[in-house]
């Protein structure tokens, strides 16, 4: 068997808190600790409206980037909480997630789910 070696991290909760003690602590501090080769931060729902709103959390997105985590937004959610350009703008990809989510989710990839 054949040791995974890419997060992906599935973001749905929109407390401040979580996500600077939580989300971006862990996903920033497993690529520069090599805890994981590759991480993926997708940002569902109520997340993206936050991301849009808070500067904090903007410096955080850009640590990650920096970090080289990969982040991606549920492209319905952005569009529906109209924040896509927003998003766009902070360098998040935006697409959507449904199909690809439930492929992993097939494929038994690790997902972790905040």
């Amino acid at each position: 068997m054949t040791e995974k070696t890419h997060l992906y991290v599935l973001w749905t909760n929109d407390n401040p808190l979580t996500a600077e003690k939580m989300v971006f602590m862990y996903t920033i501090n497993s690529l520069l600790q090599g805890w994981w080769e590759n991480v993926t931060l997708i940002v569902w729902g109520a997340p993206t409206k936050l991301v849009s709103e808070s500067a904090d959390i903007q410096k955080l997105v850009k640590k990650a980037l920096d970090a080289g985590v990969r982040i991606s937004a549920c492209k319905a959610c952005a569009d529906q909480l109209g924040v896509t350009a927003t998003l766009e703008n902070l360098n998040i990809d935006v697409k959507y997630w449904g199909k690809p989510l439930t492929e992993l989710l097939k494929a038994d990839e690790t997902l972790l789910t905040i």
